[in-house]
C-alpha cells in the first residue's frame, strides 16, 4: 500500500500535542485589535482546541500526526 500524503496547509496551521489534542490559532488577531475589549484580546492570544467532528476530518488530512 502506498504512503499517504500529508495536507501541507493543514499541517502548518494545526498543532497536534503529544496527548493527541489538536490546537489552532485564534482567528482575527492580525489587525484592528485596538477596538477590542481586553478580554477579547486575551482570548485571541490563546490557542483554540478543535472540536471532535473537526479533529476527525483533520486526522484524514494529517495521517502521520
Amino acid at each position: 500500500m502506498p504512503k499517504l500524503k500529508t495536507h501541507k496547509s493543514a499541517s502548518k496551521r494545526i498543532l497536534v500535542t503529544p496527548t493527541g489534542k489538536q490546537l489552532k490559532r485564534a482567528a482575527g488577531q492580525d489587525h484592528f485589535n485596538a477596538r477590542e475589549r481586553g478580554n477579547t484580546k486575551m482570548n485571541k492570544r490563546r490557542d483554540i482546541q478543535l472540536s471532535r467532528a473537526t479533529s476527525k476530518m483533520i486526522k484524514t488530512l494529517m495521517p502521520y500526526a
